[in-house]
């Protein structure tokens, strides 16, 4: 079989297919370098010496940009390689992404650990990242904030909640007070919710509240589309105190009663401190009680 001549005509008929079918060009692209990634590594004898086969790739590539033009380039070829091996790997969730890219596998393929690959996959496809989007993600080390032993299908909210949370100041290197630090959050108040996570809503902030005779503020309510119930945001530019706890717990029984709808789960309170208490978290029984510290960029 003449490989070099299968994988030639698979791109030229892809390079064709998308001139005439320019709105689905994306899947075209996706099935024809998939399927070019299978040929190189049946030319290079399989899987397990396709890792070592450079020399044939960087001929092909010689051949290609010659005969075809730019865009063959030897990074090229291999990143083919690697999706093809990348996608015999993949659980089903993550082999099913309809509105990503080549350009989004492009930059994901460089990393060498599966569970990361398969994250960034997932919320390319679940908050449909531009390149730019996703490649500050990855710079910004999301996976290792939200903990490596994640299960996307059976996500809970806590799981995407990352630590530490990054946010956006105009001087990082400023002593920060709670109301700059308020007020910094509600000058980028979008890049804060996709920081946080998934499915996060802006639904107020300072909000007022009164229980017994004193009126308290929430620092920020939120609302998770994804896990259906509203989320209580406490800022603390301190490390976690015990009594942080109780002053999120009242604010979290307040929104359960008067604000939250019969359908919505119950409220879950998130602290954002500057330095964690292990100690502190181990006597606290309320499961949707969660502790995260924050980094200023």
């Amino acid at each position: 079989m003449n490989y070099y001549d299968e994988i030639k005509d698979v791109l030229v008929k892809n390079e064709i297919y998308k001139k005439v079918k320019d709105y689905s060009k994306n899947k075209s692209d996706l099935n024809a370098y998939f399927e070019v990634g299978k040929l190189i590594v049946e030319a290079q004898g399989g899987e397990e010496r396709a890792k070592y086969g450079n020399k044939l790739i960087k001929e092909y590539s010689e051949k290609l940009t010659k005969e075809l033009g730019k865009g063959y380039t030897y990074t090229n070829l291999s990143r083919m390689r690697q999706f093809y091996l990348l996608m015999q790997k993949l659980a089903p969730m993550a082999q099913q992404l309809p509105n990503l890219t080549w350009s989004h596998y492009s930059i994901i393929l460089p990393l060498k650990n599966l569970k990361e690959i398969e994250y960034y996959l997932y919320i390319s496809y679940k908050l449909n990242l531009s390149r730019r989007e996703l490649r500050e993600r990855i710079k910004s080390k999301e996976y290792e904030r939200i903990g490596k032993n994640i299960k996307l299908e059976e996500s809970k909210i806590n799981t995407l909640i990352k630590n530490p949370i990054l946010i956006k100041v105009k001087n990082k290197n400023e002593k920060l007070t709670e109301y700059a630090l308020h007020q910094s959050i509600l000058e980028n108040i979008d890049d804060f919710l996709k920081e946080l996570g998934i499915g996060f809503l802006y639904a107020g902030s300072e909000v007022k509240i009164k229980i017994g005779d004193n009126y308290h503020y929430i620092d920020f309510l939120l609302f998770n589309v994804k896990f259906n119930c509203y989320v209580v945001i406490e800022l603390k530019v301190t490390k976690m105190k015990a009594e942080y706890i109780g002053q999120i717990m009242k604010y979290m029984g307040y929104v359960d009663k008067y604000i939250k709808e019969i359908h919505n789960d119950k409220t879950v309170g998130v602290i954002i401190c500057k330095k964690e208490n292990k100690y502190v978290m181990e006597y606290c029984t309320n499961p949707n009680i969660f502790v995260s510290t924050y980094q200023t960029i």
